[in-house]
């Protein structure tokens, strides 16, 4: 029997990567507290992982390489910060902030049916061309429920950023809500995604609270692009992030990762982070109305919108939840870039970007237009649409 959860969550939230090189020190620091801090070396230099892993085994700490930033996460004594300044090749040194997941209250709507978002960005009449079958989404976010009956089908692996190993399996729930709405499987019963074909793979860099450590976004970034993943989706953030985080995003989205991130949830004209990256697309949140979300941020880096309010997807323990927020709205905008990459409608590689440029391209040019003509700080491009940028036309 469907269980429904009438939440209303909106993550702001954070993202994890632990790479391929990690040091563990055997000694206590002196004042047995721990900092973390964002390594990032001159380009062109190489990590000294020496001197990293000097310092962490010294002081009692720890590091975890991040290539895609030429840099690494150190976690030393704060009094240790000006001895990383000063090892040779390094450009920078940033703390590493927490981000925390906000919960605004019960969002439910009884007039608005339970699949209405999938239906309004139009999903189901592009399913005749393609349901998203071969394409890579990851979702960067508190992990998945892989053992619920409309996600088993979909998911295809990944990673557990907080806990540090190939166990991503969901403990706070919204995760598997977004990873529903991307590619819930079409069997008859629940919910059904809007690229239900797609492949889910989650890196869990959220904890059972909703946070976690931007170093973490920065290695699920790379983590994405060396497993190859065509689109990441990030339904989280915060208002403030150290700059590695934006080289992060610039990196994978060169490297052919198509990004797609929450705007926030403050209703406030200042869109968070890494949405507000000029690499990242920034999805606002809209209502059964077409209008925008009382709480959907605005501002000039909006690029698409989508429904965000009373969204019914999966959850824990093979429910189902009603929830709100722009971290619903962002699964709609990369489940039909899903659509758009299987469908072939990018056909010319776009230099370093790969097919992920033209994409973007499609999916702002397929869009609705709302609000004030032409792109504007509320709607951006519009209302995403998945049949016309899947197939290159509109059905009536």
């Amino acid at each position: 029997m469907r269980t429904k959860m009438k939440l209303w969550l909106v993550f702001g939230l954070v993202l994890i990567m632990v790479l391929t090189s990690t040091g563990q020190a055997s000694a206590a620091g002196a004042d047995g507290k721990l900092q973390r801090f964002i390594v990032t070396f001159q380009q062109g230099t190489p990590i000294n992982e020496e001197a990293l892993k000097g310092l962490a085994h010294r002081f009692g700490g720890s590091y975890d390489l991040l290539s895609l930033i030429n840099g690494a996460v150190v976690a030393v004594p704060p009094h240790v910060l000006a001895s990383l300044r000063a090892i040779p090749g390094v450009a920078s040194v940033e703390e590493d902030g927490l981000v925390y997941a906000t919960g605004l209250g019960d969002s439910s709507d009884p007039e608005v049916t339970a699949a209405w978002g999938v239906d309004r960005i139009d999903a189901e009449k592009a399913w005749g061309t393609t349901t998203g079958a071969g394409v890579k989404v990851g979702i960067i976010d508190t992990g998945i429920d892989y053992t619920h009956p409309d996600l088993a089908a979909a998911y295809a692996g990944g990673y557990d950023f907080v806990n540090k190993d190939a166990d991503p399996l969901d403990d706070n729930g919204h995760g598997t809500h977004v990873a529903g709405i991307v590619a819930a499987e079409q069997n008859g019963s629940g919910v059904v995604g809007v690229a239900s074909g797609a492949d889910l793979y989650a890196l869990k860099v959220l904890n059972a609270s909703g946070s976690g450590y931007w170093s973490d976004v920065i290695a699920a970034l790379q983590w994405a692009v060396a497993k190859g993943m065509h689109v990441a989706n990030m339904s989280l953030g915060t208002t403030s992030a150290p700059k590695a985080v934006k080289t992060a995003c610039d990196n994978a989205y060169a490297a052919g990762v198509l990004l797609v991130a929450a705007a926030g949830n403050s209703g406030s004209g200042a869109v968070i982070y890494p949405a507000r990256y000029n690499s990242v697309i920034a999805v606002a949140a809209t209502d059964s109305t077409d209008q925008r979300a009382w709480f959907s941020n605005f501002g000039s880096q909006i690029e698409l919108a989508a429904p965000g309010v009373s969204i019914l997807s999966t959850y824990l323990g093979s429910g189902y939840a009603t929830l709100s927020g722009t971290s619903m709205a962002t699964p709609h905008v990369a489940g039909s870039a899903a659509l758009v990459f299987a469908s072939g409608r990018a056909t010319n590689s776009d230099g370093k970007y790969g097919f992920a440029n033209e994409v973007r391209k499609i999916l702002q040019q397929a869009a609705d237009d709302l609000g004030t003509v032409g792109k504007d700080k509320y709607f951006g491009y519009g209302l995403a649409d998945a049949e016309e940028s899947a197939t290159g036309h509109q059905t009536t």
